[in-house]
């Protein structure tokens, strides 16, 4: 439990770092002018280098034991931190954020840190846990604004930097190592990677490109969305951010809960169905147009109000949490022996998505001129994954008249 509850604070810290630029990025775009695209740069920067270290970071996990990995990753991103504060170019900034990723490569470490400190049937539970850290999203939206209006953007690194060497330290004092735990020495890097050969895990890192990269993807994104579709102000529109962020992040507790009790497989499809929805209202643009009528023209509004959209980004929120952690039961039940390496290539898919996506957004938004078209961008995605899923698991499972389990107990009598 100890080792659960300082890896899970660890990764909290490591989140709000990894999602800095959702709040500073916006008084930097103004400060020098980036348009739309440039922004989306920005803010998935360190998303890139946290999405490239997971899978050889997994592989070190397996290796070494989690700890003094852990451990080596927050101190080395405690000088990027620092420098972003006094960055004054573009370049800068993008190559701090480089840096500063590593600190998202923290998840696949900790995942498996963790998995293997508990029984099989708690191992969804204990991921989930572990995974609420992606909360650090919120935290830093509630956090970082007030910081900012205070004593200006270039203060949060600072702050940001004295916080990440003191976990480090705290982490180290207070977590512990099991040889047991590492992969036999004898193992070879080669080994490890033929997981990449495997088709099963393509299809987890396909799911986990939509529950975690969408969420990395909108958490950076939906404060701005709020300051220039709304009119917010910074902290305004930060604080109603975290109501996509901060359930996605600590509900995940809940999904590895319900993972556990009904499957991987039945909850992660359920799950895509609600973001679908969800996504499918959000796409729609403010719209105005005019009928002719009998008694003359008249004019009519169509739009999402804040209190509306707000809702439903907190429905999102839930189901990716829920998501979250269920791609990852996938994993302890069929790669118990493998979890950090198959961790880093999943996670290397999901932050993918993550640092794309925000690019994405911010290139639709300068070609259109359509701010909900990151929704709608979201929606066909996960509406190619939902036609996926069902051509290759639930057509031949079919899991919603719950056949599966007639044919397993035909089988067992």
């Amino acid at each position: 439990m100890s080792v659960l509850f300082m890896s899970t604070l660890a990764f909290t810290v490591c989140f709000m770092i990894w999602m800095m630029f959702a709040v500073i990025g916006i008084p930097i775009k103004q400060q020098l002018g980036l348009n739309e695209t440039e922004f989306g740069i920005l803010a998935a920067m360190p998303v890139l280098t946290g999405s490239l270290v997971r899978l050889p970071l997994g592989m070190m996990t397996d290796r070494f034991g989690g700890r003094p990995v852990f451990f080596t990753i927050m101190m080395l991103t405690v000088i990027p931190i620092w420098l972003i504060g006094h960055a004054t170019a573009y370049w800068q900034m993008l190559v701090a954020g480089l840096f500063v990723g590593i600190a998202g490569g923290s998840f696949s470490v900790g995942i498996a840190y963790c998995a293997r400190w508990f029984e099989k049937q708690n191992q969804g539970f204990a991921m989930g846990v572990f995974g609420a850290g992606n909360a650090g999203a919120a935290v830093t939206k509630i956090v970082a604004p007030s910081i900012v209006v205070g004593w200006g953007w270039t203060m949060v690194p600072t702050v940001y930097a004295v916080l990440m060497l003191c976990t480090a330290l705290a982490f180290l004092l207070l977590t512990y190592s099991d040889p047991a735990h590492r992969v036999e020495s004898h193992v070879t890097a080669g080994e490890q990677l033929k997981a990449l050969k495997d088709p099963n895990v393509w299809k987890i890192c396909q799911y986990y490109s939509i529950v975690f990269g969408g969420y990395v993807a909108l958490s950076l994104w939906m404060t701005k969305y709020y300051v220039q579709e709304y009119g917010f102000d910074l902290k305004s529109a930060a604080f109603l951010a975290a109501c996509f962020s901060l359930p996605g992040g600590v509900l995940r507790a809940l999904g590895g809960w319900f993972s556990d009790r009904f499957g991987a497989h039945k909850v992660t499809w359920w799950v895509l169905w609600v973001c679908w929805i969800c996504l499918f209202i959000l796409s729609y643009p403010q719209t105005e147009f005019t009928v002719k009528t009998v008694n003359g023209p008249q004019t009519y509004q169509i739009y999402l109000n804040e209190v509306v959209f707000t809702a439903l980004m907190f429905v999102v929120g839930v189901a990716m949490a829920v998501g979250k952690a269920s791609v990852f039961k996938y994993i302890s039940d069929d790669y118990p022996k493998n979890i950090g390496v198959i961790s880093g290539i999943v996670g290397l898919a999901g932050g993918l998505g993550g640092f794309l996506l925000p690019i994405m957004f911010g290139a639709l938004v300068d070609l259109t001129g359509i701010r909900s078209s990151c929704f709608m961008l979201m929606y066909g995605v996960v509406w190619v994954s939902l036609i996926w899923m069902y051509w290759t698991e639930v057509r031949d499972a079919d899991v919603m008249r719950g056949r599966h389990e007639l044919v397993a107990a035909d089988s067992l009598e």
